[in-house]
């Protein structure tokens, strides 16, 4: 049986890597395939040998994995928004769903659509057509101004949401998107999962509250957690880690700060506060033996009902309880369900291996979801598990005979989680923490024992005393553990591995697991030494790679040498706590290998382009600064900022850089597109222009001056294809090959201008787009300039749909 869950979880898998479905025909001829293929196996099974039926099973297995992740995939891909109504205005009514989650400005939330109606600009009222949309979206509502809103408009303060409520809204939505980056995190992907199969936001001064509730028992569930939420952050208004408390009780990390976050990454604690199979089965545990405890003192309970089988229906309705509130998250759901397992087990009287335990949840998560594979708590909450019954099943021979030893165990415990999860860790973040043994030694106790009962006692008894001491531990914990994560040798950071070595120190970290004397350790520590060391192929002598990033309608731009990088722009700012620096650039550099930058130039202050410096220059070190005097994207900057001025050059690895563009920085006015640093790289097999903002005048000053010098294979088109850019003189000069843009999806600016994507395809150039395509990377070597979109290179079967 484990087996063939394995099998059946490997077709889920495989499917989730198709850039597309086969057709309804393919589908339903292949599950009819598979009802032959089981049918015949089981009339012939006494004839078959027990290989062949084994060999049969294993197939049926992975086929019935495969057929039941595109079936469902077909299911949910069929609900969506016709493009047609994409950024029209839409009247819908409906249910707030899960817990609106507060965001800068405004708030966000799932919407459970009953009706959806066209509405007429002209009268401003519903012109009675009904209107198909997906029956779960995301809006969002922001109090801040926005494209096509008066300010007359922006309401003082939001109202304050609920699950359950019944809304009337006029929104205007769009279909799924997202970055496509390399190591990005793919928001499709997410929503696709989460069965969102649109989003959009709510115009102004068209929220109507409907006085029906919709009284469902998930909706009273989320309704319950959001006010357990806003109590504890009014009881704790100042406290800074309320947002840890809220997350322990409920499950919702929004309130949790960035800060906050990468010192629980730096220190290998981000499971403490991400409810997980941890919390469950303490909280499981305690009811159990409270239940036992209490049944024991009922004689005439006890007689009918064995003690045993008591304290398990207790500690499942408790579990389940807590994962409801919790809500139901990836992990949590694992453990609710082997909790499940494990209490049917006992109720009938049967004794399961842990391992089957472990495969029936694994079964059970996909068959609700199976999607779950995407996320990296899928692969962590199992492999922790599995990791840890492997420690606990005696193979080290160690046995908690006496609480003097039970610390042994945990160290052993936590050294082998952390080897074990390293390359997983690696894959998924690029980067594992060093000193996660040390911070959980100290942080589990802490948590299991004292923080989360005491979050969890002040969710039943509405006093603030217990939360004050809940937050009193929680900020005692967290100076060992930010003093911890202080240490420049807290967090290893390393690029992404490639899958086979990938599998390979999975496969090696398992065998460094096996008792001691057991063959194999040699290769195994070899296996992991060469994870640890590689890094990914850099360009050769002479040659570059280009990478404009899909960071929405800015600009960021990396560029890579031999032994040298490169960063021009770094993506707009998404709000007040978030931008591209933090969302796409370092995470993609992170992921390349990119440890140090060699030179950051932000062509000019526009937020668009500088945006994510402040992340930029914070996460990695920088060893040189081009930027616009005064510019507050860099105030507080530890490198000092240069002036960006024609006549700057430099090699690098043989391939030369050159500043083209301005004269005078001092001679142009402050936040004059025309003032952006114009940067030529230019190897044997070709150059690339990079222009920034720069607009007519600027560009015919440069034909002027230089003329058939600006040729460049390669050109990042000025100001994201906008028609005050890329005159017919400038276009025709440059005589490029490819023509690279950054822009948005469905940007209010309509960036590309059609007229400007026209004029460079008629010059003979590829034109490439961020939006619809993702990230862009052109590579320049001895044989030529070649170009590949992310999209095209890992083209999923959700990507535009």
């Amino acid at each position: 049986m484990r087996v063939a869950i394995l099998l059946f979880a490997v077709g889920v898998w495989w499917v989730q890597w198709w850039a597309d479905l086969p057709s309804p025909v393919m589908l339903r001829g292949g599950i009819g395939a598979l009802l032959v293929v089981a049918l015949a196996s089981a009339m012939g099974a006494r004839r078959l040998p027990a290989g062949a039926r084994r060999v049969l099973v294993c197939v049926l297995a992975l086929g019935v994995g495969v057929a039941w992740a595109v079936w469902r995939a077909e299911l949910r891909l069929a609900e969506e928004l016709p493009m047609a109504w994409e950024g029209r205005d839409l009247a819908v009514a409906g249910v707030v769903v899960e817990l609106p989650q507060r965001i800068d400005g405004g708030v966000r939330f799932v919407f459970t659509v009953e009706r959806a109606d066209a509405v007429t600009k002209e009268e401003g009222a519903e012109d009675g057509e009904a209107v198909a949309v997906p029956r779960h979206i995301q809006l969002g509502w922001y109090r801040g101004k926005e494209p096509g809103r008066d300010a007359a408009d922006v309401p003082a303060s939001m109202p304050d949401i609920q699950p359950g409520e019944r809304w009337r809204f006029v929104v205007r939505l769009k279909r799924p998107h997202g970055f496509a980056n390399p190591q990005g995190f793919d928001y499709e992907a997410w929503l696709l999962q989460h069965g969102v199969r649109a989003t959009g936001y709510v115009r102004a001064g068209s929220a109507q509250r409907l006085e029906v509730r919709a009284g469902g028992a998930m909706e009273w569930v989320h309704e319950l957690r959001g006010r357990i939420r806003d109590r504890f952050l009014a009881a704790l208004p100042d406290a800074p880690y309320a947002g840890m408390l809220v997350a322990l009780a409920v499950g919702d990390q929004n309130a949790i700060r960035a800060e906050q976050w990468e010192v629980f990454r730096r220190t290998g604690i981000t499971h403490l506060v991400a409810i997980s199979g941890m919390h469950l089965s303490f909280v499981a545990t305690l009811a159990g033996l409270f239940t036992a405890w209490a049944w024991r003192r009922l004689p005439g309970l006890a007689l009918r009902v064995p003690v045993r089988k008591a304290a398990a229906v207790g500690a499942l309705v408790v579990g389940a309880g807590y994962a409801l509130l919790a809500g139901m998250g990836i992990p949590v759901m694992r453990a609710a369900i082997m909790l499940g397992v494990v209490a049917g087990a006992l109720l009938l009287g049967r004794e399961l291996a842990p391992s089957r335990i472990l495969a029936l949840a694994l079964l059970g998560v996909l068959l609700v979801d199976p999607w779950a594979v995407l996320a990296p708590g899928f692969w962590l909450s199992f492999g922790a598990v599995a990791v840890i019954l492997v420690v606990l099943s005696g193979r080290f021979g160690l046995r908690a005979q006496a609480w003097t030893k039970l610390w042994r165990e945990a160290v052993v415990l936590q050294l082998a989680i952390t080897l074990a999860m390293a390359p997983a860790l690696l894959v998924l973040f690029q980067s594992f923490s060093v000193v996660s043994p040390l911070a959980n030694a100290f942080a589990i106790p802490l948590v299991n024992f004292l923080i989360t009962p005491l979050a969890l006692a002040a969710t039943v008894f509405p006093v603030d005393a217990l939360l004050s001491l809940a937050h009193w531990a929680t900020a005692w914990m967290m100076r060992g553990v930010e003093w911890l994560a202080a240490s420049d040798l807290a967090l290893w950071r390393q690029a992404a591995p490639p899958p086979l070595l990938a599998a390979l120190s999975v496969g090696a970290a398992g065998v460094m697991l096996l008792p001691r004397g057991a063959p194999g350790k040699l290769v195994a520590m070899v296996v992991l030494a060469c994870l640890l060391v590689w890094q990914p192929v850099r360009p050769a002598e002479g040659e570059f790679a280009l990478t404009v990033l899909d960071v929405g309608n800015g600009l960021a731009v990396h560029v890579r040498t031999a032994t040298h990088d490169l960063l021009y722009d770094t993506g707009p700012a998404y709000g007040a706590t978030a931008d591209a620096g933090e969302r796409a650039v370092l995470p993609y550099l992170t992921g390349v290998g990119v440890a140090r930058l060699d030179m950051l130039m932000l062509s000019h202050d526009d937020e668009d382009h500088t945006g994510g410096a402040r992340s930029v220059l914070a996460g990695l070190p920088v060893d040189r600064l081009f930027a616009t005097d005064g510019d507050p994207a860099i105030a507080g900057s530890p490198v000092p900022a240069e002036s960006c001025r024609a006549g700057e050059a430099w090699t690098w690895d043989g391939v030369a850089f050159e500043v083209l563009h301005p004269l005078d920085p001092k001679a142009t006015v402050r936040r004059d597109n025309d003032a952006s640093c114009v940067l030529r790289v230019a190897a044997a097999g070709g150059a690339a222009l990079l222009v920034g903002d720069i607009g007519v005048r600027a560009e015919a000053a440069l034909v002027d001056r230089l003329g058939d010098a600006l040729a460049s294979e390669i050109v990042v088109v000025a100001h994201h294809g906008s028609r005050s850019s890329s005159a017919p003189a400038f276009v025709d000069t440059t005589m490029a090959q490819a023509a690279l843009f950054s822009v948005g999806y469905r940007n209010v600016y309509r960036h590309p201008h059609p007229a400007v994507w026209a004029r460079w395809s008629e010059v003979g150039a590829r034109n490439w787009r961020t939006d619809s395509q993702g990230a862009l990377r052109a590579t320049v070597t001895a044989a030529g300039v070649e170009v590949e979109a992310e999209r095209q290179r890992a083209s999923r079967y959700w990507h535009g749909r």
